[in-house]
């Protein structure tokens, strides 16, 4: 039984699944046609981004018995496809959810510090004290837009402040604690002052965050997007941050980016873009919410419980 690993993985994976009987294989730098290839008598494939799991690709798998995606999203996998091949599909958001929840609290922690602004003028002789003036969180209201895994992980890092959690979900109900309260979209319109968006790219969610949904909000807000880049519409974030709508931005995707994260800027730079690039009002980092060395580990070793207990 082979098993074809067309991305890194920690190394715990590979371990787990050859101690069960299994033969993997490293086509992490194989070309796309040797990976077609290999993929002919494979029964498993592990990816992250490199390639989309389409019927295009993978009809040159007919074995195939599993996709496990290292990571939460499932975007680049034709899922209905599978489903009528009966091909099992895998992901760990439960591996890297604790990440996403840390990393989503200090990107809005250093907004509202003023952290990245001050760090960059003190380093360039700069000491302005009154410029970098910051915002404190306790007493504000976080809406959070989605509540899985990262949206749960997210609500549990900010226990330890004084603030209202309120939590929209399309399509949970009775997930109301002491600590964050179920509401409708429209509550959330009515008191948030932070928004955060935990939620998967698909057809319903793509450009969600558009001009007529951050002008729904009664307050300015300050937006957090650790999901999907193409959950906002960067054209309409611009426009509600020059009006004043949108105070400030933690982005940790963005619309632009390419299957392969790493040829990102192998791109023209959209105007809007360069906008987010010089507002001193704005956090990027390069899609690592959930990248850490303990999530590394953390995402094989919840795929590989999965598998093996399919099997």
């Amino acid at each position: 039984m082979k098993v074809l690993f067309l991305d890194k993985a920690h190394s715990i994976l590979e371990q787990r699944l050859t101690d069960a009987g299994y033969t993997c294989i490293d086509g992490s730098e194989f070309s796309d046609s040797e990976c077609i290839s290999l993929a002919l008598d494979v029964v498993g494939i592990v990816i992250r981004s490199r390639f989309r799991m389409d019927s295009e690709f993978l009809e040159h798998a007919p074995n195939l018995k599993f996709i496990a995606r290292s990571g939460a999203g499932m975007e680049n996998i034709d899922e209905d496809y599978c489903e009528k091949r009966a091909i099992e599909l895998h992901n760990a958001p439960e591996g890297n959810r604790n990440a996403v929840g840390e990393h989503a609290l200090g990107m809005l922690l250093a907004l509202f510090n003023k952290l990245h602004t001050g760090d960059a003028e003190v380093r360039n002789g700069k000491w302005d004290r009154e410029g970098n003036r910051g915002v404190e969180l306790d007493g504000k209201t976080i809406g959070l837009i989605g509540y899985g895994n990262n949206g749960t992980a997210f609500a549990k890092k900010l226990r330890g402040f004084d603030v209202t959690v309120l939590a929209y979900d399309k399509y949970k109900n009775g997930f109301g604690t002491e600590f964050v309260q179920e509401v409708k979209l429209e509550t959330l319109f009515e008191k948030a002052d932070v928004v955060s968006f935990h939620i998967p790219q698909n057809e319903e969610t793509i450009f969600f965050a558009n001009e007529l949904f951050f002008n729904s909000f009664e307050k300015s807000i300050y937006l957090i997007n650790l999901a999907r880049g193409k959950v906002v519409l960067t054209s309409a974030l611009v426009n509600v941050m020059k009006s004043g709508k949108v105070l400030g931005a933690c982005l940790d995707v963005l619309e632009y980016e390419k299957t392969s994260f790493e040829s990102f800027f192998e791109q023209d730079v959209d105007p809007n873009f360069s906008y987010l690039l010089k507002s001193p009002n704005i956090i990027l980092s390069p899609h690592v919410g959930g990248w850490t060395h303990e999530s590394y580990f953390k995402l094989s070793n919840v795929l590989a419980d999965k598998i093996l207990r399919t099997v």
